[in-house]
């Protein structure tokens, strides 16, 4: 048997929009592998083991009883610096039959460029022995290449329609730091959502395709860094991003709007200080479902679609937190924020990704050299 370690749940419930504060409950953690270094994300297959990305450029399948398995072959290059590496990875919604699983990197500049990265997808069949990765190509490719170690983004969620996959992808795109303000401008990918097939082409109902001043590819824009991604009530598409100093964000996505950055942010620069003209609204930007100030850094999202922890949560979104090392569990009802909860907050560790597993538990990985993947139990 693994180790649980029981976390009281925080008192401190913010009731939000009038709203009635939430039941208290106990929650605990079960270390189902520890000597990650450190993952970035989580996928669960078929069989009952885990597919773990390290963001130094390392994918490995974990075994159900915890033993970390030599790191698959096949990885394109990539390049490991900074927020850099080896990031998201999904599996396909036809993984059973066909292995196919999908990954977002940094991907390293040639030639020109050389020197310089920006986030790329791929696809690739996870070989019969799970030993490698086969069939790897490249899907989409973040445009320009930027000399920044920064702001990747980098989720991916296949899109659905009527509860069926539409046979297209989103991506996150963070603006790299060193660009904010290409945030707002529709001829780049950075600080975007994009969406392209399977295929690596361009849906043809995508909000700007066919316009010549903006990217096809692009879905929404007005983004900092965006590393939480999960599909929502009706499959709608719903996202966490990182602020400044303060000013972290819930989002619901639709197509061809603008959230905003950095023209709008509850957020202030780092040491403190406005960013732009410090405001937080204005005409044709969207508001944020929610906002944290201070920041908790957000990281990994998952739409608690089970039971599990009781009819009153289910519905709800969770998200991990870097900075205050904790989920919070965000209430939602007719597409709005209506209470938050803190959840583990003596958890102690980095939160990076967030999952619910197939056994409609949330599976958390903790991001240090020595990372985590934990499940969490509703206690007694």
């Amino acid at each position: 048997m693994h180790r649980i370690t029981i976390h009281a749940l925080a008192c401190n419930v913010l009731a939000l929009l009038g709203s009635q504060a939430l039941a208290a409950a106990e929650l605990g953690t079960q270390t189902v592998a520890t000597g990650l270094e450190p993952p970035w994300a989580l996928a669960f297959l078929p069989d009952g083991r885990y597919l773990v990305t390290e963001r130094p450029g390392r994918m490995r399948i974990v075994e159900a009883g915890g033993r970390l398995n030599a790191p698959l072959k096949g990885l394109p290059a990539i390049a490991a610096a900074g927020q850099g590496g080896l990031l998201d990875v999904v599996l396909d919604s036809d993984f059973a039959s066909n292995r196919q699983l999908y990954f977002c990197f940094s991907e390293p500049g040639q030639g020109a460029d050389r020197g310089k990265n920006s986030t790329a997808m791929a696809k690739a069949r996870l070989s019969a022995d799970a030993s490698a990765l086969e069939n790897v190509q490249i899907l989409f490719s973040q445009r320009p290449k930027i000399d920044s170690a920064l702001h990747f983004g980098c989720r991916i969620v296949e899109r659905k329609v009527n509860g069926q996959p539409d046979g297209s992808l989103f991506l996150s795109l963070g603006e790299r730091y060193k660009a904010m303000q290409e945030a707002q401008n529709l001829q780049t990918h950075l600080g975007k959502i994009v969406r392209v097939n399977k295929d690596g082409s361009v849906p043809r109902d995508n909000p700007f395709a066919g316009r010549p001043d903006a990217l096809a590819e692009i879905w929404s824009y007005g983004h900092r860094n965006s590393q939480g991604a999960a599909l929502g009530p009706d499959d709608e598409l719903w996202m966490t991003e990182h602020g400044p100093q303060g000013g972290d964000e819930l989002n619901r996505i639709e197509p061809g709007k603008n959230y905003g950055w950095p023209v709008i942010t509850y957020g202030a620069n780092y040491g403190g200080g406005k960013i732009g003209a410090g405001i937080t609204e204005k005409t044709g930007m969207e508001q944020p479902r929610h906002y944290w100030v201070p920041s908790i850094a957000t990281s990994g999202l998952a739409y608690l679609s089970s039971e599990r922890y009781g009819v009153a949560w289910k519905g709800s979104f969770i998200t991990g937190a870097l900075k205050t090392m904790q989920l919070q569990r965000l209430q939602i009802a007719d597409g709005r924020v209506t209470a938050t909860e803190v959840l583990l907050p003596r958890l102690g560790q980095r939160v990076r990704d967030v999952r619910q597993g197939p056994d409609g538990l949330l599976y958390l990985l903790t991001d240090s050299s020595n990372g985590q993947l934990m499940r969490v139990l509703a206690t007694p």
